[in-house]
């Protein structure tokens, strides 16, 4: 009986991803190992202390809500900096995802729906042109791992060297799964 490699390496290749998943789960407050049977919403692992979640499961057919990059609000047409036109990195991370918010909203979703984010950060003129990582986090912190919304997302934090407009500090997209509806047996 011949077996087409073909075949296979697609499958090995997701379930090496589920392993690699596994392994960075480590030490996490969810079981070390993603769960064997599928799951029913989307969980959430990594360590209890961290803001952020190190993997997340996503139930298997679970739709899903994709933001294009989303660039912060202008404050003030006419500022004379970008600080006044956008404002810091915490201002512009803040006005982001308010208009993620926003989008959620328009199709039925809440930030609680939100399992990862992938966010872009430019060094910043006024911290000695270094990356405010303190003012995105603590823009974050606002929304996710709160007493309102217990979500942590997974999460990419990137240093870029330019967003598409100089006065954009940060650009984030996100991924949102729409809860599943499930049968009372």
């Amino acid at each position: 009986m011949k077996i087409s490699l073909k075949k296979w390496v697609p499958a090995l290749l997701v379930a090496s991803c589920f392993v690699g998943a596994s392994v960075y789960a480590a030490g996490s407050d969810k079981p070390n190992k993603l769960p064997l049977e599928p799951v029913h919403e989307a969980e959430f692992y990594g360590s209890p202390s961290s803001s952020i979640s190190s993997a997340v499961a996503i139930p298997e057919g679970a739709a899903t809500f994709h933001t294009s990059g989303t660039v912060p609000p202008m404050l003030n047409k006419e500022g004379k900096t970008l600080y006044e036109r956008y404002g810091d990195t915490k201002t512009q991370g803040i006005g982001i995802l308010k208009e993620i918010e926003k989008q959620l909203k328009e199709q039925g979703l809440t930030m609680k729906d939100v399992v990862y984010l992938r966010v872009y950060l430019v060094a910043d003129p006024a911290k000695d042109n270094k990356i405010d990582y303190t003012g995105w986090f603590d823009a974050y912190a606002q929304f996710f791992n709160t007493k309102t919304n217990p979500v942590k997302t997974a999460r990419s934090t990137v240093g870029v060297a330019g967003l598409v407009n100089s006065d954009w500090l940060i650009e984030i997209e996100a991924v949102a799964v729409y809860p599943q509806l499930h049968n009372q047996d």
